[in-house]
């Protein structure tokens, strides 16, 4: 509820103050997750995660079904911000659009010159691809001023573009077979959910329940189930409203702000915990898989990204953010190849050997942990405090 004696707070504000908390939540969660899985408790973790609720383990109710409100609020996040937000206009996409790109594929590129002796890694490319928006802004609140408001909105834009291409990837890198009848199944609930956008409904309700009908059409269609999240996110209405971001009378907007604070806090940490328990029990990051995952992340993330917006720039074709300067933009480039929640993700999907997984777990924390604190010590070096 908002209150009458507080002004509301813009979608993007509450966005960055979530995500910085549940950054911070995240990082403890995922290093719980190691100490477990290094002590004497690590046997219990493990049968924890494989005992079976019903049809799925523990450990896919989280990662295909949880999981699957992340991709919902990702989803909805997407679309306020090419519709109603920093990313409304071409001229504000560009950039970050450019920096995403060479994100993604600058990394991929590492991995598979890192990994070609052994073909069977080929699978994996992805993995380095992805950005995770909430270690990020972790990391960037623990900074404060020292980083400008324009370098904050930077990643948060490269991070959603980073998003959706990286569901792109699980949509069409990672669907072995197709159900043709469940397939059609999940375009008659996109059909429907349409139909009532297009009829004026914003209730939320019905829009949870078509995303829970969707959910579970694209389960069984082969389609890996949390794009539904995204696909669900697509078909709830948005009312542009530039002056009043938390306007009660837009879907999407309800919908966003409800659906912060549990993924942030709650889905997002248990998926760390969930997914980055590895024994380090003769771990050998030198090995092809991990440490391929590794400099894709530290190596190929920075040097796609900075010299993404540093040809940009010189070219003409965009403009640095504002009041920072190059050793700053180049930190922020270095944080973006934390890619703790999607890489581990897209890992899970690519591997399923419990050892191949185990090596990309490994690949995934180092190359983050590198990531963290190399653009911590680079920003906390070249930031200087500036208006927030």
């Amino acid at each position: 509820m908002i209150s009458i004696l507080k002004r509301p707070r813009s979608a993007l504000r509450e966005f960055l103050s979530s995500e910085a908390a549940g950054g911070l939540l995240l990082m403890a969660a995922a290093a719980l997750a190691l100490i477990v899985a290094n002590s004497p408790w690590a046997p219990a973790y493990t049968h924890a995660l494989h005992m079976r609720l019903g049809a799925l383990s523990v450990h896919h109710w989280i990662n295909d079904a949880a999981m699957a409100l992340f991709f919902l609020l990702v989803g909805l996040e997407i679309k306020r911000e090419f519709l109603d937000g920093h990313l409304a206009s071409w001229a504000d996409r560009r950039l970050p659009i450019i920096a995403a790109l060479g994100g993604m594929i600058v990394p991929a590129i590492v991995y598979l010159a890192v990994s070609a002796r052994e073909p069977g890694l080929a699978r994996g490319w992805a993995v380095p691809a992805a950005t995770d928006i909430a270690f990020a802004i972790g990391v960037l609140s623990l900074l404060g001023k020292r980083v400008p408001a324009s370098l904050k909105l930077f990643l948060t834009t490269v991070a959603i573009v980073d998003d959706l291409g990286a569901v792109a990837i699980i949509a069409l890198a990672y669907t072995a077979a197709i159900s043709g009848p469940w397939l059609l199944a999940a375009l008659l609930v996109m059909g429907l959910m349409y139909a009532g956008s297009r009829a004026g409904v914003t209730r939320m309700r019905w829009y949870f329940l078509g995303f829970a009908l969707l959910w579970f059409a694209v389960f069984q269609s082969g389609v890996h189930a949390t794009v539904a999240g995204v696909l669900a996110a697509m078909m709830v209405p948005l009312r542009v409203t530039p002056s009043a971001p938390d306007a009660e009378d837009s879907t999407l907007h309800r919908m966003e702000h409800l659906l912060h604070r549990p993924v942030a806090w709650v889905i997002v940490p248990l998926f760390g915990f969930a997914n980055a328990g590895v024994s380090l029990a003769g771990a050998d990051i030198a090995s092809p898989l991990p440490l391929a995952i590794a400099l894709g992340l530290f190596l190929g993330k920075q040097l796609g990204i900075f010299s993404a917006v540093w040809l940009s720039v010189r070219a003409g074709l965009a403009v640095r953010p504002a009041n920072a300067n190059w050793l700053q933009v180049y930190g922020v480039s270095v944080l973006c190849g934390i890619g703790f929640t999607m890489s581990l993700f897209i890992g899970g999907l690519a591997f399923s050997d419990p050892y191949m997984s185990d090596g990309v777990k490994m690949g995934v924390l180092a190359g983050s942990l590198c990531s963290a604190l190399a653009g911590y010590a680079v920003l906390r070096w070249a930031g200087r405090r500036v208006p927030a």
